[in-house]
């Protein structure tokens, strides 16, 4: 066994924790649009100088509503493929299966925040911004690869979340109280969900050959791929987003120095910190080395 995680010690962890999303948002509870919403870590405004401050933090704005947007649109992938891990075990380990019953509930709730998130912030940005999708096609795409494939990606993604809010969201006093809260208690929950992934990750390998387990190290970077395809797109409406709201038309030489700079965050953001995070890197080697090696042999493109 790769740790000492275990579903009854999960389990009892994420009962320990109590949220509700109208405890959270709206009412009194409103976005600050005074003020960033991402970290510069992930932003990356700062490195576009011919932006006025007011436009980096319209920008910065525009980054943050996708951030949130983009992990509801993954969880409509994960919430189906825990719900299918879960199935088969229904008559087996009950507190497994309580867990992951457990770790679904709270994925759908996560959606569910998100969606109210962007309406409001739609309702106070004052400018449509559009964002990669519909989630359902994105699903579909992503869980038509192998179950291990799938699992590594989710894998991927729970610690990417950990550590953007640890690193960088946490502590950091320039972004708005009420963005941060939304992160909080999202992390709050994700901390358990990335032991569960690990445990999933585990069960999916058991008894997979070398050459089984490589095949779907493959399938989890062609994933990357897909999603880094969607990325792309997402630096398109964003640019669009921000001279819409901004009013200010870039020339042809800064909308490509825009889109340089925005492509290698949004990639850093999504891609680059998942595929380097230590955990995701000891799971793999855990797999086998040369699963590591693959990874690390491709991550560099994407930080």
């Amino acid at each position: 066994m790769l740790n000492s995680y275990s579903y009854q010690a999960a389990l009892a962890a994420s009962e320990s924790i109590h949220w509700r999303i109208e405890d959270i948002i709206g009412g009194e509870k409103r976005l600050d649009f005074t003020r960033h919403f991402m970290p510069e870590s992930l932003a990356q405004t700062e490195a576009l100088p011919f932006l006025l401050k007011e436009e980096k933090r319209i920008l910065n704005q525009i980054r943050g509503n996708a951030y949130l947007c983009i992990f509801g649109l993954v969880e409509e992938f994960i919430l189906p493929f825990v719900l299918d891990h879960a199935r088969p075990q229904l008559q087996g380990d009950d507190y497994r299966v309580r867990a992951l019953l457990q770790f679904a509930g709270e994925e759908a709730k996560h959606i569910q925040l998100f969606k109210r998130f962007k309406q409001e912030f739609e309702d106070g940005f004052g400018t449509e911004c559009q964002v990669i999708g519909p989630p359902e096609a994105i699903a579909t795409a992503i869980l038509a690869h192998d179950p291990l494939g799938v699992a590594l990606t989710t894998l991927h993604i729970e610690w990417m979340v950990q550590s953007h809010y640890i690193d960088s969201i946490k502590d950091n006093r320039d972004l708005d109280p009420q963005f941060k809260s939304l992160l909080k208690h999202h992390w709050i929950e994700e901390v358990q969900h990335a032991k569960l992934d690990t445990l999933m990750v585990e069960a999916l390998a058991a008894d997979r050959s070398e050459e089984q387990i490589m095949r779907a190290v493959e399938e989890y970077l062609e994933i990357g791929g897909f999603l880094d395809n969607g990325l792309q797109q997402q630096v398109e409406f964003d640019l669009e987003s921000f001279e819409q709201a901004s009013g200010h038309t870039l020339s042809e030489t800064q909308r490509e120095e825009f889109r340089r700079v925005q492509l290698k965050a949004n990639r850093y953001t999504y891609l680059g910190s998942g595929m380097t995070h230590e955990r995701v890197l000891e799971t793999l080697e855990w797999l086998t080395p040369k699963a590591r090696q693959r990874v690390e042999s491709v991550s560099p493109a994407f930080c």
